[in-house]
Formats: structure tokens, sequence, C-alpha cells
């Protein structure tokens, strides 16, 4: 009997290709545990702006994935930088989008994990602080520990944006397996 995958999905709150953001989703993938899948989600650009005349009539397709996405995974993973001292905006308005409505939204009970990199020495602190506020509105699960912060991450990072930063690996591949057994216990509890 082959057991299924744990999936988490993983999505950037950067939009570049070479985010140091994306770098570290990309060594969770790499330093996922046997039986542990980390997808990385690459539509979010493709999500308008909210508008609640627009989803009156029906929500667009691109939110539409996102939903679907999110309501399959185990968990998710996101690693976003911070835009002065907050989340964002493009990471914050699709999860506007897929937060209504409250009782459907797929995040409702959905045990998440942060993880944040930045060039400065506060790494992502306030961002997390604020996505952790808005996924209570959500009734999402957080994991509160252990924190992937990454500061000066230009340190930690190759030139062709990969973690080369032990530590931070390790604290990566922590977070991952207390997310899988969080989520594990959460499932249980239900």
């Amino acid at each position: 009997m082959t057991t299924r995958a744990f999936n988490i999905l993983g999505m950037c709150g950067s939009l570049r290709q070479g985010s140091y953001n994306r770098g570290l989703l990309r060594a969770a993938q790499e330093v996922a545990p046997p039986g542990v899948e980390v997808d990385i989600y690459e539509g979010l650009a493709d999500i308008p702006p909210y508008n609640a005349d627009v989803d009156a009539q029906g929500k667009p397709e691109s939110v539409l994935r996102l939903n679907d996405a999110i309501r399959a995974a185990d968990a998710l993973l996101i690693a976003s930088p911070e835009y002065n001292y907050n989340i964002p905006g493009f990471l914050k308005n699709a999860i506007d989008w897929v937060s209504r409505p409250a009782a459907e939204t797929p995040l409702r009970f959905k045990p998440i994990a942060l993880m944040g990199a930045s060039t400065g020495i506060g790494a992502t602190i306030r961002s997390q602080l604020a996505l952790r506020q808005v996924f209570l509105y959500t009734e999402s699960y957080v994991l509160l520990k252990p924190e992937v912060l990454a500061p000066r991450a230009a340190d930690r990072f190759d030139e062709k944006g990969n973690l080369v930063d032990q530590p931070t690996r390790d604290i990566i591949r922590a977070q991952l397996e207390a997310l899988v057994q969080w989520a594990r216990r959460l499932r249980r509890a239900d």
C-alpha cells in the first residue's frame, strides 16, 4: 500500500523570479523530509485587484485556481518579503479574494507556516506579524515555531538565488517537520 505524500503549497510574496523568498521555497523543496512535497504556486500575478462587485458576479478563473490549490493542499508555506513594514500588496490581495465568503474559504482551519528573507537586519518580522493578524480572520492555524527569518539575505544565497547557508536550510527543514506534525495533530483533533 502506497501512502499519499503530505502536500505543502508554497506561495511566494514576491513576483521577482530572482527573489530570495522564492529561493527559500526552492530550499524547502530540497530539504523537505521524506513523504513531503512542496509545490510552489506560480499564479498569484494573474489575480486582479479585489473588487466586491466582480466577486458578486463570480470569482475570476485565476482566483478559482488558487482556491482549488489551497483546498487540495495539506498545509501552506508562505515565504514573503516585507514592504514598508507590511505584507506585499498583491499577496494581501490574493488572500482577500480567497478569504471570501468567510464560511467557505479554503483558508479556514488550514495549517500555515511563514518564512521570509530580506536584505536588512530585521528580516521579515513585521510582515510575518501582519500575516498572522490577517489569518486570525480566516481562522487559519499559523505555526508559532520554529520561525524562519533570513536577514542579510545576500550573505545566505549564491548569485543564482540558491540558499547556501546551512543553518537557514536546517531551520527550514525543522519548520517543515513541525508543520507536518502539527497539521496531522490538528487533523486528528477534528
